[in-house]
């Protein structure tokens, strides 16, 4: 078994070793979300721009249509003035003219008359209409931003791509594609193509690398447009909330350790400890008096099993004969607490008639065929009477009646008394009280704390101390910690024994039998508590 010290080194090993794995798993969550996020940025930014470029061809086609229906001589003065209306129209054009093959200008809306030519320029594409698009005219090289130009026959037109879309967040760039007579598929518009990168024929999303990508392609043409951004900018731009991840699956991991670690101790480590102290026989057993109320006179005690862990803490009777009763060796502690009363107690109860010591069993010891057996060879070889142990029994363990019935009745036929322990909590009534045949209840302290409290619990009282009247039972009272309460019952002007802290708290066998002493210095008042009278207890 390892040290408290050993234990809690691992305890904080274990939440290190989450509290980074935790870590770990935040950075991932966060990075799933931001290229989700980033995802579908990277889709709205290509849906704008395919609008936009399908909107700009149509504008494109109309042009040069426009310029081929030209009411003027190719290049003269009217025509140079119809081109720069036309291009005073347009969101977009820059400029529009006749070209000769190879990319010669003739005349411009912006140039106007070329007297000479420039040099021959190859176009990047032709597309599969016969379509020639330039990105490197000689008259549009040194402008700010990139100019494409468009030839059909003789006409053209110039224009800086994605002037209508900002790209936000700025990390995020695109690139336009179309394809060419060839069949092959070209980058002419937008950002340099990233290593790597597959120029796309269909919409899709692809992550090649350290870039994500959002391709969308026209319906109406052979164009896409492709949006992408890398995932260092992807994380840059989300850097608040990767922060924010990674601390909160920390914390949640070095927690989740923690609670692991408490499920641990007050679960497996807690019932491993219990089977532990009973095979070693350290649990400790009080013995709380029970007394004549009128008379105040000790006339027995209840035997009450105690335990403290092994990193010494007090654990609850609740809790640890729950779990006992739940993992199934709760005989073994009635057993031991048995063996503690007649080693502790047995010389006092074998010169003393009068006493009797009461110990509690469960449904399951009911059930147990072996316990009346070890009951009866316990108190065999410590010379003691059935009529010194009284078994007390919960409401909740006669559940299974013909087991209790029978167990009762076993019972009472060697000797010992039986009471129904915390009465009223559960459902008996005077029939099936009068079937199990029991020689007293106890009145659960719930009802007594009640007592001058304005509850309604307290109206319970009469009909449970009518109901013993009638069955002949005797009446312990539990939980009596004032004079009022214990008022209350003397007033009934009825024999009633009582338990409490107003006439002890539960103690060790030593402190039981010193304060029985003084007590045995009072005059004789009381009778034993025994089996049913035959006149009634109220």
């Amino acid at each position: 078994m390892p040290t408290p010290k050993k234990r809690r080194k691992v305890v904080w090993a274990s939440t290190a070793v989450l509290a980074v794995a935790g870590a770990v798993c935040g950075y991932f969550l966060a990075l799933r979300i931001a290229e989700s996020v980033t995802v579908a940025q990277l889709e709205n930014q290509a849906r704008q721009l395919l609008a936009e470029s399908d909107f700009r061809r149509a504008e494109i086609r109309t042009a040069l249509a426009a310029i081929d229906a030209s009411p003027s001589s190719a290049c003269d003065d009217a025509e140079i003035k119809y081109l720069s209306a036309l291009i005073f129209q347009s969101d977009f054009l820059k400029d529009a003219g006749r070209m000769q093959a190879g990319g010669r200008i003739e005349c411009s809306a912006a140039l106007g008359h070329v007297a000479h030519p420039w040099p021959q320029t190859q176009p990047d594409a032709v597309l599969q209409n016969g379509v020639a698009i330039y990105s490197r005219l000689t008259p549009y090289l040194d402008n700010d931003f990139p100019t494409i130009a468009v030839q059909r026959g003789r006409s053209f037109v110039a224009f800086v791509p994605f002037t209508g879309v900002q790209m936000q967040p700025a990390s995020i760039h695109a690139i336009e594609t179309v394809e060419t007579l060839d069949q092959k598929r070209l980058s002419l518009l937008g950002d340099p193509l990233p290593d790597g990168f597959s120029i796309p024929t269909a919409s899709r999303i692809l992550r090649v690398k350290k870039n994500l990508y959002v391709s969308r392609c026209s319906v109406r043409s052979s164009l896409c447009v492709t949006a992408y951004t890398s995932i260092d900018d992807t994380v840059a731009a989300h850097r608040t909330r990767f922060n924010g991840c990674i601390a909160l699956c920390g914390v949640l991991g070095a927690n989740l350790s923690f609670l692991l670690s408490l499920l641990y101790r007050r679960n497996k480590s807690l019932e491993r400890q219990l089977r532990r102290a009973i095979r070693k026989d350290q649990l400790r057993v009080v013995y709380q008096p029970i007394v004549e109320l009128s008379s105040r006179r000790i006339l027995g005690a209840e035997a009450l099993a105690r335990w403290t862990d092994e990193e010494g803490n007090a654990v609850a009777p609740d809790v640890f004969i729950a779990l006992a009763e739940k993992k199934g060796f709760v005989r073994e502690i009635t057993w031991l607490v048995l063996r503690h009363v007649l080693r502790e107690l047995g010389p006092l109860l074998r010169n003393r008639a009068d006493l009797r010591v009461s110990i509690n069993v469960t449904a399951a010891d009911l059930a147990d065929r072996g316990f009346l057996d070890f009951l009866a060879l316990s108190l065999a070889v410590a010379g003691v009477a059935p009529q010194s142990i009284a078994i007390e029994i919960t409401e909740s363990s006669t559940v299974q009646y013909d087991v209790a019935i029978q167990a009762i009745r076993a019972l009472r036929k060697r000797g010992h008394c039986v009471h129904i322990d915390d009465f009223g909590t559960g459902y008996s009534s005077l029939a099936y009280l009068h079937e199990l045949s029991v020689d007293a209840i106890k009145i659960d302290r719930a009802f007594t704390q009640s007592i001058g409290t304005g509850s309604a619990t307290t109206a319970i009282l009469p009909p449970i101390l009518a109901m013993a009247e009638a069955l002949h039972l005797n009446v312990v009272v539990e939980g009596i910690e004032t004079e009022q309460q214990a008022a209350y019952f003397i007033e009934r002007k009825k024999p009633v024994f009582a338990q409490g802290w107003l006439f002890g708290r539960p103690a060790s066998a030593q402190e039981f039998c010193l304060k029985l002493a003084v007590c045995d210095r009072r005059p004789p008042v009381a009778e034993p508590m025994g089996r049913r009278r035959i006149a009634s207890v109220a």
